[in-house]
């Protein structure tokens, strides 16, 4: 005799409706002035790759030195992998759950080690790019964005009392 299984949640059951939200998110599209001014708004954030052994998301301290995001590493962690020109996704982002309001700004680029002995003097002088994290942090890693967007979610008037741009 065939056993038949009730599922866990209404969800799983043929009769059941699909649940709707009753919160709808509002957002609206950042510009790219918009976006620019809140990641210099902001020292740290998050990036994300391929790494060898498979994706990694690591959070930075970071600083826009011209067209460039820049943060340093150790040469033996795995962010040093970024040396070599690797694509990755950077985010920095600003929510407040209480509120249900905030932004984020998203950089798709290409990150590799910063080579030019006139930038890499100029960037042990930049405010933000100093690590958080301890020990020997000498490989500067810069990220050339290739596309950048950003939304604000929730009530703008909220949202602008949070830094985004009106």
């Amino acid at each position: 005799m065939p056993v038949s299984r009730t599922p866990a949640s209404p969800r799983g059951h043929p009769d059941a409706q699909p649940r709707r939200s009753t919160r709808r998110l509002n957002y609206t599209d950042l510009t790219l002035s918009e976006c620019q001014v809140l990641l210099e708004s902001r020292d740290i954030g998050r990036i994300g790759w391929n790494a060898g052994g498979g994706p990694q998301i690591l959070p930075v301290s970071y600083a826009c030195v011209g067209d460039l995001l820049v943060f340093r590493t150790s040469p033996f962690g795995v962010l040093s992998e970024l040396v070599r020109p690797s694509q990755v996704v950077f985010e920095v982002d600003e929510l407040d759950p209480a509120r249900h309001t905030g932004w984020s700004v998203i950089v798709h680029g290409r990150a590799q080690a910063v080579a030019s002995p006139a930038l890499l003097t100029h960037l042990w002088t930049v405010d933000g790019a100093e690590p958080w994290a301890g020990g020997v942090r000498n490989v500067f890693i810069g990220i050339t964005a290739e596309r950048v967007t950003g939304r604000s979610f929730g009530d703008l008037r909220s949202s602008r009392t949070q830094g985004v741009p009106g």
